[in-house]
């Protein structure tokens, strides 16, 4: 790319545990090739299939509280006993260079990108309901009752952060969810936009128990 291309955008997608954030992400990699992935650092262990470099950063706890002192993450947060954080210097490289770029991170580090960032895009992931939620979360049959039950009590916590979010994407079709997504991003998401009446009115339905 030349000097004087645009800066890159800088877009924060977040969403409760089980509401597909990181399936519509690898979607809207797959489509929008010129959008960045910011690799987010982690003190939890890798998960079988997970590279480092590729889907998290793995660190220490000694490591990632040097870089918190280093005043290197744009955010950083901690979630179900492990810290994740974001490489500030990253996210600004690629932007520098023209890309898009594309934060997965939870309501804590979003409203931390907010504070530094003003330009930031949000957009909050929603699942169809909660019933559904549940089942996605013990869809995964690699956790515990009681991690399940902690799970589904944080991610409907989470569900309340949904007014901080420039964008609400109701992730109950995942095509239809991956294009709403890809548009938001190609600059044309009004029709998801927070503060239009039809979108708060189907996440209060939501949150009511109701489709």
């Amino acid at each position: 790319m030349s000097r004087d291309h645009p800066r890159g955008d800088l877009f924060v997608i977040a969403a409760p545990s089980g509401a597909g954030k990181t399936t519509l992400v690898r979607t809207l990699l797959q489509r929008v090739p010129e959008v960045r992935f910011s690799v987010s650092y982690t003190t939890r262990p890798a998960r079988p299939g997970e590279r480092n470099g590729a889907d998290y950063s793995f660190v220490t706890v000694a490591e990632f509280e040097r870089m918190i002192r280093s005043g290197d993450f744009l955010e950083h947060a901690r979630v179900f006993d492990h810290w994740y954080g974001t490489s500030k210097a990253h996210v600004e490289a690629l932007r520098a260079a023209g890309h898009p770029v594309l934060l997965e991170i939870d309501w804590q580090g979003a409203q931390q990108v907010r504070r530094a960032v003003p330009d930031a895009r949000t957009i909050f992931i929603v699942p169809p309901d909660v019933a559904e939620l549940e089942r996605r979360l013990r869809g995964r049959k690699t956790d515990s009752e009681a991690v399940i039950q902690r799970r589904l009590k944080d991610s409907l916590s989470d569900l309340t952060h949904w007014k901080e979010f420039d964008y609400i994407v109701v992730n109950d079709d995942l095509e239809v969810a991956a294009e709403e997504f890809a548009s938001i991003v190609a600059g044309r998401g009004g029709a998801s936009e927070r503060s239009r009446p039809e979108v708060r009115e189907r996440v209060l339905r939501i949150l009511a128990g109701k489709r």
